[in-house]
């Protein structure tokens, strides 16, 4: 097969995926996996999901219409995030999907498409940096996202006068260190929230950023267990339905990308090896430190003190990592990359070369699901 290529293992995205459906077995009555589409949309995956009895998690109207087209039910898609539109909000409104307000023009949204029996869930900003000091992903500078408690009983009020029922909370973080505190916090300001205002939630919307894949620590059970710890305070935790939004904790550990030896040359400073690989396909922002690699194919006997793993692309800095004390690259070997199914493919920049394939290996051998795009796909949008 020609390189560079993805390959999605699928036993591995599957063991991933019945890990974390035991731990709510386990832990909670009701539960619901909400796949973020985000995280990575090829196709295939998106259909795996669907089949797995994942919910779509989705924060466009692009990724809401590609819910629709991949054909997950209206009621089975979780509309999150700023960037909706107000015709997918509307439609989702009417089809009866979990929509999670995030923003005050989509309170005015509500004002022009709310009909009677209407639910919405509400994003709240729990402040985790005051608990978790130096573990939310922007420290002191404090999240974005979410309605602040303040305005918690105007938006009440505002519910309540147009027939509309508050069915849940949204309280994602990102985090830094993903550790078990920060879910601790979050279920626990929840259950403040819900026993000071008196709510009657159909559901708590916890959000995702877990560590899982390869046995990871903490465990899905780990912080499912933390969570349920928490709001078993509720009068109403057994009817209570807890929503996870897993992304890179599923899809990240399943996916290597496969890359050759194109060249090796020496210059007065380094030996280079480039690859038709690209950090552009692992790191569009160039922010990390370490890959986890192997090396297949036979090196030349000379042993190197170091070899600058590089990219084809013209950006003199393409650099993927540095391989010290090994033995010298030759042409057509290759590079695998391994746990890379986390926010890469679906960052892919169209730069000096198009998308690359992907396959899925099962124990059937490999399936193209993705082919490579040409220049006849890339020019197809602007006809």
């Amino acid at each position: 097969m020609e390189t560079p290529y993805f390959v999605i293992d699928q036993n591995k995205l599957a063991d991933n995926l019945q890990e974390l459906q035991e731990a709510l077995a386990a832990t909670f009555a009701k539960s619901i996996i909400g796949y973020s589409f985000k995280t990575n949309s090829v196709p295939w995956i998106l259909d795996f999901m669907k089949c797995a009895g994942c919910y779509a998690e989705v924060v466009s109207d692009d990724e809401y219409q590609l819910a629709q087209k991949c054909g997950y039910a209206p009621d089975k898609i979780i509309y999150n995030g700023p960037a909706k539109s107000e015709a997918t909000f509307a439609d989702a409104l009417a089809q009866g999907a979990i929509i999670n307000l995030e923003t005050h023009r989509e309170l005015r949204w509500l004002e022009k498409y709310a009909m009677t029996g209407t639910k919405v869930g509400l994003r709240i900003q729990i402040d985790v940096e005051t608990f978790c000091p130096g573990e939310t992903a922007m420290g002191e500078l404090g999240g974005r996202f979410g309605f602040q408690l303040a305005e918690l009983p105007e938006i009440l009020q505002q519910l309540q006068r147009l027939g509309v029922k508050l069915a849940g909370l949204h309280v994602h973080t990102s985090s830094r260190t993903r550790s078990l505190k920060v879910y601790q916090v979050l279920a626990r300001e929840s259950v403040a929230i819900i026993q000071q205002y008196q709510l009657n939630l159909d559901y708590l919307d916890i959000g995702g950023g877990f560590f899982g894949g390869d046995r990871a620590i903490p465990s899905f059970f780990d912080y499912m267990t933390v969570i349920r710890q928490q709001l078993q305070q509720l009068v109403n935790f057994t009817d209570l339905t807890l929503i996870v939004e897993p992304g890179a904790s599923l899809i990240a550990t399943p996916v290597s990308y496969v890359t050759s030896v194109i060249d090796v040359k020496r210059t007065p400073r380094q030996i280079y090896v480039t690859t038709d690989g690209t950090r552009l396909h692992l790191d569009h922002l160039f922010v990390k430190t370490s890959y986890q690699y192997q090396i297949r194919g036979q090196s030349a006997e000379d042993v190197v003190p170091q070899q600058i793993i590089a990219g084809f692309t013209c950006i003199e800095n393409d650099h993927l990592f540095i391989l010290k004390n090994a033995p010298l690259l030759k042409e057509n070997q290759q590079i695998i990359y391994e746990k890379v199914g986390s926010y890469t493919m679906c960052f892919n920049p169209l730069f000096i070369k198009y998308f690359p394939a992907v396959y899925v290996k099962n124990d059937e051998g490999m399936k193209l699901v993705r082919r490579r795009w040409t220049v006849e796909d890339y020019v197809r949008g602007a006809k």
